[in-house]
């Protein structure tokens, strides 16, 4: 067979008139060369080309090396030509494939060729001598490779899913099915062929040959019968005769909503307590064939009769799609005892209108109402009663009642206080009479906006026994019972209207809204001259302003000012409202308020009296005691260190065994002035020098120097005059002077013990009169007294 196909392929080579020579070695290999044509005219034509025709070469040869073809050059028989051939399949990848006798130029094939990989090579020939000048110009040499049915058609996958309705039409498309072969698709090797070798019966779908489309039929597709099918497809190559392969494809039925739900019985009968709400009273349940959990079976409930007041409601359960049945608000034995209900079930997807509606997608509902004992219901709950404040203690402010629903049954109910914060109230356990018991302060803690609030229960005698609480709302009304007071009642007015502002007046009341403010502020009006020269406007309800109309002459003036409440009915109190008006600067500041105060002849309130009286007797006593204080102290030191000694026998011990003045030298001159002789000298008494103890009270204290001026010339003179005033200075060191020591006090017997003035001997002194000392000087007086 290849022998065949490369015979015609020689014959079209011809047809491109190339002139095929058979060598003596080989007689089957085509020649391709360059020919020579000579014209029948004088002049003569050459062409110079190489004309190679495309080399076809079939896929999966086995018999390699194969000789592909033998290309000559026309120059051969002037000298050795040398053939090459370069391209992908040569010197490029794939490399090897292909090679070239450069002596012959047979080309060779070494390897086996796959179309499906590579299905044409496009090499280069060339020819040269036997110093490599080309013979001729380089040219294409293309090698086809041919297609062998070597590859099965494949699907595009092994299980194909398809999707219909139920009731589709015949036609309808389903799905299609694909599959691809490598082979040619020119070819027969590549054109494909499907068909349905098995399905389920009964054959409901077909398949297109050439698409691979799968279509219904017939009609009958009925997902309850049926809910998928499953079908096994061939495909073929070779126009279906070659080579095949199959798959499975299953095509799921879609649902319809084609069937109503049915009860599973006609009627359902629930039994449930009075006087309960919130609760499940029982279920429903139904039968529908549509796909589970879909909504063409899912099934929603309403209650279409039977329920005129609400008191029920049914929903429906995802899981099993019955229908349960609730109690919204409770029942009563009394009123009804039986409740029929009719109940009406539906898919959440509407019905085809192709199918026939039932009766059976309603059913009743039976509900009977157990009796039960139910506590006593308060005929009105809250129960709201408006008092007046201090009501008299044992007042009837109400009868707060309840009844008991059960009817059919006689029985007594008694009540109870349960919450009494102020522990205002009695309750009359037979009847329900509210009473006082103390009286009701609008003021209490325990009102909230006015408003009291106590609970009672009322319980009946059942066994056991209910009870049920009330709500008692007292509402205590505040009575107008104290009269506004004003705040301030003094105050300081311009003597021009045009300066200053004027007096802000504000007023209380005990009482609380709607029985206080807003205030009124009203000036006498029988007084002609307080209408023309003052006038009072209201600032907000508990505020007014008391200003000037026209001026008036400074002094105190006392205004009758009368201030009333809104209560019903209003009350009033008068008050004396002292202005003091002075002169005033321009920015409105007065002046000469107490000369207008002492000036004027108008009276000055008692209160304001009593204060002036009380403070200028307490700055006399003040004065007075410190008067007697100085006295005191005055008399204290004239008298001495010592008293006579019968009258104040003490022991008073001086300590002169300091260095330097003692403790009074801390008070030396300051060396800071002469850092810096700007600071002042303390000229005040409180800086001077402190006195010692022992120095004449006579003494005057020398002048010390003043500081100086800002820019001192000769600090020395500076220096010169504070050590003057230092030596003048008796409360300084030393102090064994004689203005010291020369005084020891009145009556004493002593002498002076200055070292200067003493000049008696110790023998001549008289020692006797320590015995009046005490104890403790009796020892030195046995030892210096006579003997």
């Amino acid at each position: 067979m290849e022998r065949g196909i490369l015979l015609a392929m020689c014959c079209l080579m011809s047809a491109y008139r190339q002139v095929i020579s058979v060598t003596p070695q080989d007689e089957d290999i085509p020649v391709r060369r360059l020919w020579r044509e000579k014209a029948t005219s004088e002049m003569q034509r050459f062409k110079r080309a190489w004309v190679i025709p495309t080399i076809s070469v079939s896929e999966n040869l086995k018999s390699i090396p194969f000789q592909v073809v033998q290309i000559k050059s026309d120059k051969q028989y002037q000298s050795s030509v040398i053939y090459s051939i370069k391209g992908p399949g040569v010197d490029e990848e794939p490399k090897g494939i292909f090679t070239i006798n450069k002596t012959t130029g047979i080309v060779y094939l070494n390897a086996v060729l796959d179309r499906e990989k590579i299905d044409r090579f496009k090499l280069r020939a060339f020819a040269l001598d036997s110093d490599g000048v080309p013979l001729e110009d380089p040219t294409d040499l293309e090698i086809v490779v041919m297609d062998q049915n070597d590859n099965r058609p494949v699907f595009s996958q092994a299980l194909f899913k398809g999707y219909v309705l139920e009731n589709a039409i015949p036609g309808t498309l389903v799905m299609r099915v694909i599959a691809t072969d490598a082979d040619d698709a020119n070819t027969d090797n590549g054109q494909l062929k499907y068909s349905i070798i098995q399905q389920d019966s009964p054959e409901m779908f077909s398949i297109n040959q050439d698409t691979g489309e799968i279509r219904t039929v017939q009609v009958g597709l009925d997902r309850e019968v049926v809910g998928s099918y499953n079908l096994t497809v061939q495909v073929a190559d070779m126009l279906g005769d070659g080579l095949s392969t199959t798959a499975n494809a299953v095509i799921s039925i879609g649902d319809l909503n084609d069937n109503a739900p049915l009860f599973t019985q006609e009627e359902f009968v629930m039994e449930v307590a009075e006087q309960i709400a919130g609760l499940d009273v029982g279920r429903v349940s139904v039968t529908d064939r549509d796909l589970r959990g879909s909504p063409n079976w899912m099934v929603k409930y309403s209650i279409i009769s039977g329920d005129p007041h609400g008191a029920f409601s049914i929903r429906t359960d995802p899981q099993t799609s019955e229908g349960i049945l609730s109690l919204v608000k409770p029942l009563d034995h009394e009123t009804s005892s039986i409740h029929n209900l009719t109940v009406l079930a539906e898919n959440e997807a509407p019905l085809l209108p192709s199918v026939p509606r039932t009766s059976h997608a309603q059913a009743r509902i039976k509900v009977i109402v157990k009796n039960l004992n139910e506590p006593p219901v308060f005929s009105e709950n809250p129960m709201m009663v408006r008092v007046k404040e201090r009501i008299n203690p044992g007042s009837v402010i109400g009868v707060f009642t309840a009844k008991d629903p059960d009817i059919s049954l006689s029985q007594e109910i008694r009540y109870s206080l349960i919450s009494d914060p102020a522990n205002w109230l009695l309750v009359d356990a037979q009847s329900g009479q509210i009473g006082t018991r103390y009286s009701m302060e609008r003021k209490s803690p325990f009102l909230e906006r006015g408003w009291y609030t106590a609970l009672i229960a009322a319980t009946d005698n059942a066994v056991p026994p209910l009870s049920s609480t009330g709500t008692l709302s007292v509402e205590v009304i505040e009575l107008n019972d104290h009269a506004p007071v004003l705040w301030q009642h003094s105050g300081e007015l311009c003597s021009s209207s045009h300066h200053g502002h004027g007096i802000l007046l504000s007023a209380t009341d005990e009482d609380m809204p709607p029985q206080s403010h807003p205030f009124h502020f009203q000036l006498d009006q029988s007084s002609i001259a307080l209408t023309l020269n003052w006038s009072i406007s209201e600032v907000n309800s508990t505020h007014a302003m008391l200003e000037l109309l026209s001026e008036v002459e400074e002094g105190v003036y006392t205004l009758p000012l009368l201030v009333s409440d809104s209560g019903d009915p209003p009350l009033a109190q008068l008050h004396m409202l002292n202005v003091s008006v002075c002169r005033c600067d321009a920015l409105g500041i007065c002046s000469g308020s107490a000369a207008a105060l002492f000036s004027s002849g108008v009276g000055i309130s008692l209160s304001a009296l009593i204060i002036i009286l009380s403070s200028v007797a307490l700055v006399l006593v003040l004065a007075l005691l410190l008067l007697l204080f100085r006295c005191t102290a005055g008399s204290a030191g004239q008298k001495g260190l010592l008293s006579d000694s019968e009258e104040d026998v003490r022991d008073n011990i001086f300590n002169y065994n300091e260095q330097g003045g003692g403790e009074e030298d801390q008070d030396a001159y300051d060396m800071n002035r002469l850092r810096n002789p700007a600071m002042a000298v303390p000229l005040s008494p409180r800086f001077k020098p402190p006195i010692r103890r022992d120095a004449p009270y006579s003494q005057t204290l020398p002048r010390y120097p003043r500081r100086l001026s800002d820019r001192p010339s000769d600090i020395e003179d500076f220096i010169e005059d504070g050590l003057q005033a230092v030596d003048s200075d008796p409360s300084v060191p030393p102090y064994d002077t004689a203005l010291i020591y020369d005084y020891e006090g009145e009556g004493s017997v002593a002498g002076t013990l200055s070292s200067i003035l003493s000049s008696e001997e110790d023998s001549d002194q008289e020692y006797d009169y320590l015995q009046e000392w005490g104890p403790r000087f009796r020892r030195l007086a046995d030892m210096y007294g006579k003997q």
